[in-house]
């Protein structure tokens, strides 16, 4: 018996920005997003315990990244473009600044760097990568366009005492 659903995530839900927003436009400052991100992670924390707020945060970064690869990414059909074309997007964006330092398509792995990381670039030093959401954006877009199932782990942080962010991306084999 499944749950109502009141916001089943469509691309649409981001909204029409020039009419909502004449005044403001798309613009926001950095700390309203993460006002939102750390105290919603904060809440589910407490609610669900550390590990549940991590796969949650994954889940919904492998969704938003599925959505993400289908709106802004799709039509590369091979990877030097997809790669090209996912710096652009998450630069201009301001998401980050992408670079892929170890690439092997035959294996499906890759090592990718986020530098300037919307999530963490600038937090305090934590002992631990924060950056979970990120790690499922990554993987739902690798899905997007590979069509295999990836696991996605940051190994380094900001918050782990990096200047940017690394995340080491490889095909699941059944």
């Amino acid at each position: 018996m499944g749950h109502s659903r009141k916001y089943e995530f469509k691309w649409e839900l981001l909204g029409d920005i020039e009419k909502g927003r004449p005044n403001l436009g798309n613009m926001t400052r950095l700390e309203v997003y993460r006002l939102m991100q750390y105290s919603l992670r904060d809440v589910l924390e407490q609610r669900y315990g550390d590990a549940e707020a991590d796969a949650i945060f994954r889940e919904a970064g492998r969704l938003s990244g599925r959505e993400f690869f289908h709106h802004l990414l799709s039509g590369c059909q091979e990877m030097h473009g997809f790669i090209r074309k996912f710096q652009e997007s998450l630069r201009e964006l301001g998401i980050g600044i992408l670079r892929v330092e170890e690439a092997d398509e035959v294996k499906g792995s890759f090592t990718l760097t986020v530098a300037e990381d919307l999530d963490c670039s600038g937090l305090p030093e934590l002992d631990y990568p924060v950056c979970t959401f990120d790690e499922g954006f990554i993987r739902g877009i690798l899905e997007e366009m590979t069509g295999n199932p990836y696991d996605v782990r940051e190994v380094d942080c900001w918050c782990t005492g990096d200047r940017t962010c690394r995340f080491v991306a490889k095909v699941k084999r059944p």
